[in-house]
């Protein structure tokens, strides 16, 4: 992994380091620890996941997707809101959970009485299965995720337009003709750039495989001691890092990070138990955030 690749720290928030990594042209930002918070940004594709967190920089992002609404990971909602309102920026739009949007509505509408001020956000619900259009070329994919509330997952997907085999012989004008009389002379195809699961037992990367071939996945690995068991897990709703290893060569990513560990662990505990199963860090793509 090249110097550029590397993480790097960006300061404290809340009593946990946010954290910055390069990977290519996207940049990683965030910090996920059960049940402290978990947030995740991406400023290229102009997203984050979850809001147990909002540093100040991260306010200018105009779109969040919830996975959950636990604490950790929907905190910071009303001071999103309030930043952006305060900054005279634009309404930004949050998706979650549809089971959730009224109870969402209801914690910023009890925030702006506490606060005498306007927090205006526009809430839309998603179910398994959604498409979220973000622009030409990106659209966002809801998944079925298993936790012990309402909770989805995402997909961000880059799509391209790619002409017919067809058409492939024809000359410029030709084509264009083809085009104008209404033809439909291309067909699209879809890259899995970014998939994020908030939190949710295995079965939800079995069930969805476009997370295996993304380019890079955002999973939690809450459990690594062995004193958890199968019944704990789907109780809880949550990963271990056993789980992993068992689908160890299903994973095609180029980059995981593995975060959202239970605060039971310490760092030094986290890294032994991790690094005695992947000695190799699965090739070097598996990335501890922590």
């Amino acid at each position: 992994m090249s110097e550029s690749e590397k993480n790097t720290f960006l300061g404290y928030g809340g009593g946990e380091r946010t954290r910055r990594f390069k990977f290519g042209e996207l940049t990683i930002e965030g910090f996920s620890r059960a049940p402290i918070k978990s947030f995740w940004r991406i400023p290229e594709l102009k997203l984050g996941f979850d809001l147990g967190w909002q540093p100040w920089e991260h306010m200018g992002t105009p779109r969040w997707f919830i996975t959950h609404t636990h604490m950790d990971h929907i905190l910071a909602l009303p001071a999103y809101a309030a930043r952006r309102q305060m900054m005279d920026m634009s309404t930004p739009t949050v998706f979650l959970p549809a089971q959730r949007v009224g109870e969402a509505q209801a914690l910023l509408t009890a925030f702006t009485r506490l606060d005498n001020g306007r927090l205006p956000c526009r809430f839309v619900g998603v179910m398994p299965g959604d498409e979220i259009e973000l622009s030409r070329e990106l659209v966002v994919t809801v998944l079925k995720t298993y936790h012990s509330v309402p909770s989805v997952g995402y997909i961000v997907w880059e799509r391209r337009k790619k002409l017919k085999e067809e058409y492939l012989s024809l000359s410029g004008p030709q084509i264009r003709d083809l085009k104008e009389s209404g033809v439909e002379i291309t067909y699209e195809i879809r890259f899995p750039r970014v998939a994020y699961l908030g939190d949710t037992t295995a079965r939800a990367l079995d069930e969805t495989p476009d997370v295996y071939r993304a380019d890079v996945l955002i999973t939690e690995m809450t459990f690594v001691s062995p004193d958890v068991t199968a019944e704990m897990l789907k109780t809880a709703g949550h990963t271990h890092l056993d789980d992993f290893v068992r689908r160890q060569d299903r994973f095609e990513n180029k980059l995981i990070i593995a975060g959202h560990f239970s605060a039971r662990y310490t760092n030094q505990e986290i890294n032994a138990r991790v690094r005695a199963a992947f000695p190799d860090m699965l090739g070097g793509r598996l990335n501890l955030w922590l």
